[in-house]
């Protein structure tokens, strides 16, 4: 059984097992919202880490990295964040070889619109043809016969998102969608621009961004982006390749005797009712930890304090 609150979102009833288990009522704490055709809880897992140093080639424990992916499953997980180009090809093979078949409500979103060297640079390839070869890539190496979501990064600018015209890559995407292979479209690497013109392009199921308590440039974006009810998905909770140095989220942490990343998954959760967590990793007892964030309550004080890193940044 569900409840349904105006924002779109659903809290699952929590049942005996849930109780027992943190990191299975976190996720149920945290509810859903819905991403596509579908609804997923707010608590997903990214696979980025699963693939090897600077996320390229294997992983140097493979049987690992598959008992993360059966452990956020089992767990509750039903909304699995992914790409082809990481490894290549790393992640997308251990989640087919993890967990299919697949259960019925777990959720795939695949990334497309780079690749990457045989040195592991992440290069721009989002012609046509290289839309069209990587969902192909992603079709064959998860084995599936459709995408259920597939974001487009734009890689106008490696670093992150740069102004510029969406337009071509984004209607060769939807041409493949109408023609079967994906089913909804969301965004990834994009100004609040961009949004706007991919929406008078085609439906757009997500955007998918970095953000974090001290990178806060969308916060006007989510805001708009909930009123609509499309979820927003940020990567790098705690910064990413460059991890966020807070003496205030150490301190909020240590009083609340959590890590700094439950700390700054609970704040997200706190964020906006539309925002999806994909925290990482390649470690059980740490998808566990990450997991349980929504079972931490930040109090008044809290908030503010961690409210205070965005502001000072």
């Amino acid at each position: 059984m569900t409840s349904s609150d105006t924002l779109g979102r659903t809290t699952p009833a929590t049942g005996t097992a849930e109780a027992a288990d943190p990191v299975a009522r976190g996720i149920a704490r945290a509810g859903s919202f819905r991403l596509g055709s579908r609804r997923v809880r707010r608590l997903g897992y990214g696979a980025m880490q699963l693939a090897g140093p600077g996320v390229f080639g294997p992983p140097s424990d493979r049987d690992a990295a598959l008992a993360v992916l059966r452990a956020a499953v089992a767990a509750g997980v039903d909304h699995i964040d992914t790409s082809d180009f990481y490894g290549p090809h790393v992640t997308n093979q251990l989640i087919r070889e993890a967990l299919a078949p697949y259960p019925a409500d777990l959720t795939l979103v695949t990334k497309i619109g780079a690749r990457r060297d045989e040195k592991g640079a992440w290069l721009p390839a989002f012609s046509a043809e290289a839309l069209e070869r990587a969902v192909h890539d992603n079709l064959r190496n998860l084995g599936l016969d459709v995408l259920e979501v597939v974001n487009l990064r734009i890689m106008l600018d490696v670093h992150g998102p740069a102004e510029g015209s969406i337009e071509e890559p984004l209607t060769a995407l939807a041409e493949l969608q109408r023609r079967g292979l994906v089913r909804h479209i969301g965004l990834s690497n994009v100004t609040p621009t961009q949004v706007a013109q991919g929406r008078g392009i085609c439906a757009v199921a997500c955007v998918q961004n970095q953000y974090n308590l001290a990178h806060r440039g969308d916060d006007a974006l989510i805001d708009a982006l909930n009123r609509d009810g499309i979820p927003y998905v940020p990567f790098f909770p705690l910064g990413g390749f460059s991890p966020l140095q807070s003496s205030t989220l150490s301190e909020v942490a240590a009083q609340l005797g959590a890590t700094p990343m439950q700390v700054a998954l609970a704040w997200l959760l706190r964020r906006s009712p539309n925002i999806l967590l994909i925290p990482g990793t390649s470690s059980v007892a740490h998808l566990r930890e990450n997991l349980a964030a929504a079972e931490l309550d930040l109090p008044a004080e809290a908030m503010a304090a961690l409210n205070g890193i965005g502001a000072a940044g």
